[in-house]
């Protein structure tokens, strides 16, 4: 079933679609029924395809892998997690910056191999940075009540406060930096990962195309689609993740499309 907001939106010049992962392309370990059709039929139309992810636990190259395992092809330039975005944050505003991090070992990898100087002190960091970590615990918050201050630059990988999985919901970095938030008494200077500019920004440049041919599509309405909204792209809402229809009735964001997933998508396209 879909759902189209009156007016439709017109999606004829559609040249390039944000497609989020987890909850629309997957849940768990699965790909979701006809979701790897929908991408194959998307890229048969000349449509450009770029996977974003607020999961900052993965790099584009372990996607790739995680997608071919489920039938779906991709490119690592075509891949832009909530990892990434920070990556490039950190590179741009904070290259020389000693940096403190609450996050997966993965990520900690990531960003120095990226070129990042972590720090295992926490009050020796101009930058912390919080993201998911299923260690976190009473020592974390301890650490950054020493480590952040005033001048200190805070920073949130994304927003999520929950991940979907096959067997329910887990706690996501929202969770994780909202506790933070709360123990040092001020809220982060930056959350990256969508919707912030620097995630859609980012991805616009992977597509190469201007937000007004290009079309989110996600399970999030605080995340995946009010970052489309917001930069005038076109938006659909996928059933299969967090969000419901209950829900839109009572979101600021009012998305183009309502579908039950990912498959319903191809029909709405030329």
């Amino acid at each position: 079933m879909t759902d189209i907001a009156e007016p439709a939106r017109d999606l004829s010049e559609v040249r390039g679609v944000i497609v989020d992962l987890d909850g629309t392309v997957y849940r768990g370990e699965g790909a979701l029924p006809g979701a790897a059709d929908a991408i194959a039929a998307l890229r048969a139309r000349g449509i450009r395809v770029c996977f974003c992810s607020n999961n900052p636990t993965k790099t584009p190259a372990e996607y790739v892998d995680r997608l071919a395992g489920m039938g779906i092809e991709a490119d690592e330039s075509m891949i832009l997690p909530a990892s990434t975005v920070t990556r490039d944050f950190l590179r741009d505003h904070h290259a020389d910056d000693p940096t403190y991090l609450v996050g997966s070992a993965s990520l900690a990898d990531y960003l120095r191999e990226s070129g990042q100087r972590l720090v295992d002190d926490p009050r020796e960091a101009s930058v912390f940075v919080s993201s998911w970590d299923e260690t976190f615990d009473y020592a974390a918050m301890t650490e950054a009540l020493a480590g952040i201050d005033a001048e200190t630059t805070f920073v949130g990988t994304d927003p999520d406060r929950t991940i979907p999985t096959a067997d329910g919901f887990v706690p996501g970095s929202g969770a994780i930096t909202g506790a933070i938030a709360r123990t040092v008494g001020r809220e982060p200077d930056r959350v990256l990962g969508k919707p912030s500019p620097e995630a859609a920004a980012d991805a616009l440049d992977r597509l190469s195309v201007p937000p007004e041919a290009c079309l989110v599509v996600g399970d999030r309405l605080d995340t995946d689609l009010a970052m489309g909204a917001r930069e005038g792209m076109a938006t659909a809402l996928v059933l299969t993740g967090v969000a419901t229809r209950a829900d839109v009735a009572e979101s600021e964001v009012d998305p183009d499309y309502v579908l039950d997933s990912l498959a319903d998508l191809p029909p709405l396209l030329p």
